[in-house]
């Protein structure tokens, strides 16, 4: 079996987004997990004017798009059974709309509590859970879950919580990620450097956490990786990697896999520079973690990772003309699509014959936006020390 590093490696842009009428930043891409005959594939994707784009994933032309005025959207995610797109709001709610029809009011709106700001979220692999990460207001940050499945009897749009973890973040939720194939593991990740992994079939909060680790910085982006995902993988805003293995929870053995608190000290890019990290790949067939990073340029490089360290492999590059902020890797197809700020968002494939594009600059945006756009530097966050 070809190895996902040659896969990476083969990869050619086929198709560029056609522009439109608010170039915005692109940072986050989802794509629908149901493939139905004589239907398009359709991908979402995150816009940094608080919006979500609903794209056709070959073509590339915009079908519709959602809003969550008066509120900013926050990320974004299919659902695994059906092709209804979730995102968080910082209205206090979670959205949920029908990703093929053209309406302004999501079909489903799950509501927080009082004061709530909701910043990051997920649902869990069978869509009947759903979790939420709050924005710090007074001493709260709280995990808000509902239950998402629709109930023919309850006609209701409207959704209330069915309760919320309040005791082990401190600061903003920034990552909320379910297991991969158990819908009662949750790991999140919080600017108070905490990375929390729960069981939300025990009752409690003090019981259903199942362990913390600490990365020390604010955490930008965590996922599960290794056989059966049982290991947890974390990025940090300053550019921080961390890896962790929970089979080791009740062994002598370390934990800690690999902790790297700047990866572009630490990886060896020969010619290259590496000036933040993206997010990260496990790929199943083959068990292996591969991390994607780029450069302020818009090159994409892909590093192998293991417990010696991050080794770069391969790059992409002649796509993107400035800092790329998402991806989304197609397991069926090996196909990629990668968004970033200079509001392209293209599609990579294998093999196929490499289309010539016009680089679009970096674009220019609203101070407002800036607040809530990644900043990649050095000083953007300052690393928390432990006690």
């Amino acid at each position: 079996m070809e190895k996902i590093e040659e896969q990476f490696a083969n990869l050619h842009i086929v198709k560029s987004s056609s522009g439109t009428k608010e170039p915005t930043y692109l940072l986050g891409i989802d794509t629908s997990k149901t493939v139905q005959a004589g239907t398009e594939t359709v991908a979402a994707v995150l816009c940094s004017n608080g919006s979500i784009r609903i794209y056709d994933k070959e073509r590339l032309n915009v079908l519709r798009e959602f809003s969550g005025y008066p509120g900013l959207l926050n990320g974004v995610r299919f659902a695994n059974s059906c092709d209804s797109v979730y995102s968080a709001c910082t209205d206090g709610t979670v959205k949920c709309w029908d990703a093929r029809v053209a309406r302004e009011k999501p079909v489903q709106l799950f509501k927080g509590y009082p004061s709530n700001i909701f910043i990051s979220f997920d649902i869990n692999c069978n869509d009947h859970i759903i979790c939420a990460g709050t924005e710090k207001v007074d001493d709260d940050a709280l995990l808000v879950f509902w239950d998402a499945r629709m109930n023919s009897q309850d006609l209701s749009t409207t959704k209330d919580p069915l309760g919320a973890y309040s005791e082990t973040h401190s600061d903003d939720v920034t990552q909320v990620r379910f297991h991969p194939s158990d819908p009662n593991m949750v790991v999140s990740g919080s600017s108070d450097g905490l990375v929390n992994v729960f069981d939300i079939n025990v009752d409690n909060e003090e019981d259903a956490l199942v362990t913390t680790c600490n990365s020390i910085s604010s955490v930008s982006c965590i996922g599960w990786s290794g056989k059966g995902y049982k290991q947890i993988y974390c990025m940090t805003h300053d550019e921080g990697f961390y890896w962790w293995d929970l089979n080791h929870l009740d062994t002598d053995e370390p934990v800690t896999r690999l902790n790297i608190q700047d990866v572009r000290e630490a990886v060896n890019m020969k010619e290259d520079s590496l000036d933040y990290l993206i997010g990260g790949l496990y790929h199943e067939k083959t068990d292996t973690l591969h991390v994607i990073g780029g450069t302020n340029t818009g090159r994409i490089h892909l590093m192998n990772c293991s417990t010696s360290g991050l080794t770069h492999v391969t790059s992409l590059q002649g796509g993107h003309a400035a800092t790329v902020r998402s991806f989304c890797w197609n397991v069926q197809d090996d196909s990629l699509l990668t968004g970033g700020e200079d509001a392209q968002l293209l599609l990579w494939k294998p093999g196929a014959i490499e289309k010539t594009f016009t680089k679009k600059e970096s674009m220019k945006i609203a101070s407002s936006v800036h607040q809530r756009v990644r900043v990649h530097s050095n000083d953007s966050y300052k690393r928390r020390k432990t006690q």
